[in-house]
């Protein structure tokens, strides 16, 4: 089952309610009375649960023996909506909520954190860019009165997707007018009132989190002191037609780590490996990202170095963003759209990932487009498509994330004189000598 609600929606109640809602997903139900009769129930049929929440969807899902199927839409329908929500879940919940708070600001891998932090700077306090975890003074103001009345505007029939796959789709419709027809949920079915309808609003802007990285990983090798600087323009929503160019495009760049498995020197061919970890032997990482939601996108690229070398590692990525809209070559082209197509179908050799692309997909457009519908679509991508979106999306604000050791950071302004100017270079910076 997927609900068209997550984090982008919580701007009218306290932030962490997906976070929340993530957690307490498989417990006590109107029908089982503990987590434990639910996985004893899903092992009769072999089945695993799980629940993600995302900034624009939830998702509770099961795979489970397809003979069992009336037994396990029976249990999602019982578990999307008739929690019991109990004091103790909730207790242990906030208990969970607070030691993965602590987790994430000790972990190695800042992704995560850096995530947050430019959706953050690139929709300053509106949808997208509201924060997808728990703020810390959230944990203990989260209530069962608080989440009935977010689920009451949000877990609507409208709003709900349910997607199989490995099972007959009649088979399927039948279960789910057995299970969730006319089901009245624990909050009671009234009409939802306040549901958040807003469109995302691209601020850009920065966010800096000043952290010493010196003790983030202790051990017999432990991992240098780094600074992590993410640098994001906004792209497109993947409703529109730009968003295959702008797929390609990312993964054109590509880039990872330098001490990948794949790294320099390995036949990697993308921008970010050629002109970037290739020449710059003290960058440890350079990877690019697309973000896209339902109504607006996000492509940045996330670079890490020595904190002495922060303004030279901004002017490199800066200026990438520069050659983006310059000339491409055939073969470049050409690999990034056969990479793109063998990636979309290696995913959709996993089932799982057929079920949350039926979904989301659905959930979108009440349409799924197959995958070789998809790859024609890719194969039609040109040159020109792709100078013609960098050329728009550079007219935009960056958005930027920067943690670690700032001292080096250049300003906002010129990182955005960078972006603006032919070739990419920061300003030059004049000291005063008295």
């Amino acid at each position: 089952v997927l609900v068209n609600s997550g984090s982008r929606h919580e701007a009218r109640y306290l932030s962490g309610i997906s976070h929340f809602l993530e957690k307490l997903a498989f417990s006590s139900t109107a029908q089982f009375g503990s987590k434990d009769e639910i996985l004893l129930t899903l092992e009769k049929h072999g089945g695993i649960c799980d629940c993600q929440a995302s900034r624009d969807t939830i998702m509770y899902a099961i795979s489970a023996d397809a003979r069992g199927l009336d037994t396990v839409v029976n249990l999602l329908a019982d578990v999307a909506l008739q929690p019991r929500l109990s004091d103790e879940e909730i207790e242990m919940t906030r208990m969970a909520i607070r030691f993965e708070l602590e987790d994430l600001n000790m972990r190695p891998d800042p992704e995560p954190l850096l995530t947050e932090m430019i959706h953050a700077a690139a929709y300053r306090e509106n949808t997208v860019g509201l924060n997808r975890f728990c703020p810390v003074e959230n944990t203990d103001k989260i209530d069962r009165k608080v989440l009935h009345s977010y689920l009451r505007n949000y877990y609507t029939p409208d709003r709900m997707v349910l997607a199989g796959v490995g099972i007959e789709h009649e088979q399927l419709v039948e279960c789910a007018r057995k299970h969730l027809l006319g089901v009245e949920p624990v909050w009671g079915s009234a009409q939802s009132k306040d549901v958040d309808r807003s469109v995302a609003q691209y601020t850009g802007g920065i966010v800096k989190v000043e952290k010493d990285m010196s003790d983030v990983s202790l051990g017999p090798t432990p991992i240098p002191e780094l600074t992590h600087i993410m640098i994001g323009l906004e792209s497109c929503s993947f409703l529109e037609e730009d968003f295959i160019p702008f797929a390609v495009l990312n993964m054109m760049m590509g880039g990872g780590g330098s001490f990948s498995a794949g790294g320099p020197g390995k036949g990697m061919f993308t921008r970010l490996y050629l002109n970037v970890l290739n020449r710059h032997h003290w960058m440890y990482n350079a990877t690019s990202y697309h973000h896209s939601y339902e109504d607006t996108g996000l492509l940045c690229i996330h670079a890490s170095a020595d904190p002495k070398q922060v303004r030279e590692m901004v002017e490199i990525i800066t200026r990438e963003f520069i050659l983006m809209a310059g000339a491409v070559g055939e073969v470049e082209l050409e690999r990034a759209k056969t990479q793109l197509k063998s990636m979309l179908m290696m995913n959709l050799e996993s089932r799982p990932v057929i079920f949350e692309d039926v979904g989301r997909q659905v959930l979108a457009t009440n349409t799924r487009k197959l995958p070789h519908e998809l790859c024609a679509l890719i194969s039609q991508v040109k040159s020109t498509d792709i100078k013609r979106v960098v050329t728009k999306m550079l007219h935009k604000k960056p958005a930027v994330a920067a943690l670690g050791d700032l001292t080096d950071l250049p300003t906002y302004e010129h990182i955005q004189a960078a972006l603006s100017s032919k070739d990419g270079r920061l300003p030059r910076m004049y000291r005063l000598f008295r």
